[in-house]
């Protein structure tokens, strides 16, 4: 099925997603193994402790006397805390992500969330879309994100979504958010398919941020009413999807990198198909490189 989707919006987005220079930032490196890019801004902040982080003309290694996970993880979390303490994180989460070559890698260290983009390591989050078919007519739920939220707040988002945090698989972190978000019962949510992934790599703020998003369908009935209990979530809306699109295509009040995600869902729905003008280019960069 085609609907003549304006496509070009498509495009807007995607580029977007990926807007960086290699030249402002340096490799974060540990063990030898490139994991982050640090902004050339952030060096004199790194260089203040020489104990910990070495800087030269290419590279930020951490010190080789912090030779475990634990120890790095330590060690950095120490800087971290006072770079808190001086305004420098405002969205300060007390969440860990896992810092690896690769999503099946393993662990080098852990770091704080709010950090994560500092140091330009890989994130990993988990994406659900929300299925309602009415009289066989697809629609999305959609939530409002609070306005207290540290970031994003107001934005529309989708029903459930979140970061994988160190020690959780994407699965796991879906189910959490199923019932935190939506209240969505656990043998409901443990329907969830996985059926896609999109990432993109974008210098914003002299932070880099690298994403790995692994995407998740839910079908959902038409009785269901989600109810949000971590207070993350102002209200619902339940909007076909040519609501979905037109907002999306026309409009900012998706978060952003949500508009991606609806983008894959229309092309894996059938609403794009490769008749339709920038498919192949679409679809491609949808899975930007993010990894070296």
């Amino acid at each position: 099925m085609t609907s003549r989707i304006n496509t070009t919006a498509f495009l807007h987005w995607i580029d977007a997603h990926n807007v960086f220079d290699a030249h402002n930032c340096l490799d974060f490196v540990i063990d030898d193994i490139v994991v982050g890019a640090v902004h050339r801004s952030r060096l004199p902040l790194l260089q203040e402790h020489p104990g910990i982080f070495h800087v030269d003309d290419a590279r930020v290694t951490l010190d080789p006397r912090l030779d475990t996970p634990a120890a790095r993880t330590e060690a950095v979390a120490g800087v971290l805390h006072k770079w808190r303490d001086a305004g420098l994180f405002p969205a300060w989460r007390d969440e860990l992500y896992r810092v690896s070559a690769g999503f099946d890698a393993p662990p080098l260290m852990a770091l704080e969330r709010a950090a994560a983009s500092t140091f330009g390591i890989l994130r990993y989050g988990a994406h659900l879309n929300g299925i309602v078919r009415k009289n066989g007519h697809l629609h999305l739920w959609i939530a409002r994100r609070s306005l207290t939220k540290p970031e994003h707040p107001g934005k529309l988002d989708h029903l459930v979504a979140g970061g994988i945090l160190d020690g959780l698989s994407a699965r796991e972190v879906i189910i959490k958010e199923c019932h935190e978000e939506a209240n969505i019962p656990p043998e409901l949510a443990q329907t969830a398919r996985p059926v896609s992934l999109i990432s993109y790599m974008i210098d914003l703020d002299c932070r880099r941020h690298r994403d790995l998003i692994f995407i998740y369908d839910l079908e959902l009935p038409e009785t269901f009413v989600p109810q949000n209990t971590d207070g993350e979530v102002a209200e619902f809306y339940l909007w076909p999807i040519e609501q979905v699109i037109e907002v999306m295509s026309t409009t900012e009040d998706f978060k952003m990198n949500n508009n991606l995600v609806i983008i894959d869902f229309l092309l894996r729905h059938g609403y794009v198909v490769p008749d339709d003008p920038h498919y192949a280019v679409i679809a491609q960069r949808l899975r930007s490189p993010v990894m070296w």
